[in-house]
């Protein structure tokens, strides 16, 4: 019998079900009839790359949450100050129609 090609998706799906989902390499290894050895050798190839992925994608989350958090907090402050919200109706609706996203 000859040895079993696996597409590199179906080798990246295995590292992920270790590494993310955390479930032992035994029974990854049991469930998909691959070896523990290539399993073993299949995370030292792929698990480097989707850490340093999942690096950048963190870095860019937090730069959008840190804009959104400046935000939220300049319009917590101005409806805090109560200073248009007393003006009256007219002044009221044009300031958050100003602030509505389009």
């Amino acid at each position: 019998m000859g040895k079993p090609n696996f597409s590199d998706d179906f080798k990246r799906d295995a590292v992920h079900q270790i590494t993310v989902r955390g479930y032992p390499v035994r029974g990854v290894s049991e469930r998909l009839g691959v070896s523990t050895y290539s399993l073993y050798k299949w995370m030292k190839l792929y698990a480097k790359a989707a850490s340093q992925a999942s690096s950048v994608d963190h870095e860019a989350e937090n730069r959008w949450l840190k804009r959104e958090l400046t935000r939220m907090t300049e319009e917590r402050d101005i409806l805090k100050s109560g200073r248009v919200l007393r003006k009256g109706c007219k002044v009221k609706y044009a300031f958050i129609g100003i602030l509505k996203p389009s």
